[in-house]
């Protein structure tokens, strides 16, 4: 294999690896919650969620439809039915193990 084959081939397999690591819709939803155990702000998620304020700004609204977020003020605060949703989250975890 030449050394342009070569380094295109690794070019290749590390965006492979990259989008392995990236996180999917659940894992999103499962940071944000995390982060909102104790009441946060919309910051504090971005930053402490990994996320960017536009993606923030597209999760959060749909988390308080589904029941699993609520907002108070200019914190949000993960619900009950929010923590039983981790809980159990958590419960599919242990068991994939």
């Amino acid at each position: 294999m030449h050394t342009e084959e070569y380094i295109k081939e690794r070019r290749r397999e590390s965006l492979k690896d990259s989008f392995k690591k990236r996180r999917g819709k659940l894992e999103i939803i499962i940071d944000i919650l995390s982060v909102a155990m104790k009441e946060a702000k919309k910051t504090e998620i971005v930053y402490k969620a990994n996320l960017n304020f536009k993606r923030v700004g597209k999760y959060l609204p749909y988390l308080e439809e589904k029941g699993l977020i609520e907002n108070i003020g200019s914190e949000y605060k993960t619900t009950e039915k929010g923590k039983q949703f981790l809980r159990d989250y958590q419960k599919m975890q242990e068991q994939l193990k």
